[in-house]
């Protein structure tokens, strides 16, 4: 149980980072493109794999720090940081046919599920 409340306030904390990061990325930047969104993706990418070695590879981070960081903050910051890891997991491992797999049914299912959610919404729209 303790380990679920962290998780969870790891994610409470990376969601407010992420809300806070798109709010000055808009006001220093702009909000015609998401500048926000970018920068918690890469930030979030480069986070994920910086824990994950130290975590996994050089075992520097306990188990609990580790899913609290990885699953909690980064899980509320950005979910791509995830898709990012374990694809680069799949390349490195040599499981190219995977990986390629992984990487394009995400990029197409995702896409294609976002398109059906707003024909969803639009027909939720008129017919309410």
């Amino acid at each position: 149980m303790g380990q679920f409340l962290l998780v969870c306030a790891g994610g409470a904390v990376g969601t407010g980072c992420r809300y806070a990061i798109g709010l000055l990325a808009a006001r220093l930047l702009g909000a015609d493109f998401p500048y926000g969104t970018l920068t918690v993706n890469i930030l979030g990418c480069f986070l994920m794999a910086f824990v994950m070695h130290i975590g996994l590879e050089a075992q520097m981070l306990s188990p609990t720090t580790r899913i609290t960081l990885t699953t909690g903050f980064m899980g509320g910051l950005t979910t791509y940081s995830s898709f990012n890891f374990e694809t680069t997991r799949f390349l490195q491992e040599r499981a190219w046919a995977t990986g390629i797999l992984y990487l394009a049914l995400t990029i197409a299912i995702c896409f294609a599920s976002g398109l059906a959610g707003l024909v969803a919404a639009r027909r939720f729209v008129a017919a309410s």
